[in-house]
């Protein structure tokens, strides 16, 4: 079944209206019929809105509220993957990945060892792309939100930004042992409970050639405590993709 994205306040009582640039998706490539039944997330809440195509305009796709699906597909803890600027395309495919297991938000981080140097316009367009990758993803996934791309960041900036949320982890190649992965994953299961408000968590990787020192020790400094992924080193690629799994299957049996 296909999943589009709207805002709420294109769901009024039983109708809802999409537009943009899913009109054309939905009439011109996927060749849609009324009477075809979609998905839709409204990128404000946890629900999935199952809807009938009534009517398909120029500008706009009527659809018929069907019911509401109040499962849940969003983990209950927002993971924040901040992620060192790696080569070529490699920040598509963990962008993909990022949002298909669960991360709330990308941030881009400009580390000193970042082979990559965005000056201002080139971040910009490389945001918007980015972003169009989450979206697609998240489509692709049937998540309720649509994950945001931020600009890329200092590891001063992404640290500060780090340092306000309940939980974080860095992994670092010469930490040693699991205990720390441990202890992390502990406590990021121990805020799921929490129903007042949802808690958040991030998680640090290095770019290829990993963080530097001073960079360790920032993050120490703010409380971001220093982990091991293993005995084995890991891609920039893999590295993230680790720790989401992990970390969503910790939340998805807790």
């Amino acid at each position: 079944m296909q999943h589009f994205f709207v805002s709420p306040s294109q769901i009024n009582g039983h109708t809802i209206v999409i537009t943009g640039e899913d009109v054309n998706h939905i009439k011109n490539v996927l060749r849609m019929k009324p009477g075809e039944e979609i998905s839709i997330g409204n990128g404000a809440d946890d629900n999935e809105y199952r809807a009938s195509i009534k009517e398909i305009k120029d500008d706009e796709i009527i659809c018929d509220l069907l019911f509401v699906k109040e499962d849940g597909v969003e983990l209950p803890v927002g993971i924040t993957l901040f992620q060192g600027l790696p080569k070529s395309d490699k920040m598509d495919t963990i962008i993909q990945k990022a949002v298909e297991l669960g991360a709330v938000r990308i941030v881009p981080v400009a580390t000193e060892r970042a082979v990559v140097k965005l000056d201002a316009k080139k971040a910009a367009s490389k945001k918007e792309r980015w972003q169009k990758i989450s979206e697609a993803a998240a489509k692709q996934s049937k998540r309720a939100i649509v994950p945001e791309v931020t600009l890329p960041m200092t590891m001063s900036e992404a640290v500060n930004m780090a340092a306000s949320m309940n939980a974080s982890a860095i992994p670092y190649e010469l930490e040693n042992g699991m205990d720390g992965m441990k202890a992390f994953v502990d406590r990021v299961k121990s805020l799921a409970g929490n129903k007042d408000t949802k808690p958040e968590a991030a998680v640090f990787i290095g770019p290829e050639g990993g963080f530097a020192d001073e960079e360790i020790e920032l993050a120490g400094n703010a409380g971001i405590t220093p982990v091991s992924l293993g005995r084995r080193i890991l891609r920039t690629e893999t590295a993230g993709m680790t720790v989401l799994s992990i970390l969503m299957y910790a939340l998805e049996t807790v």
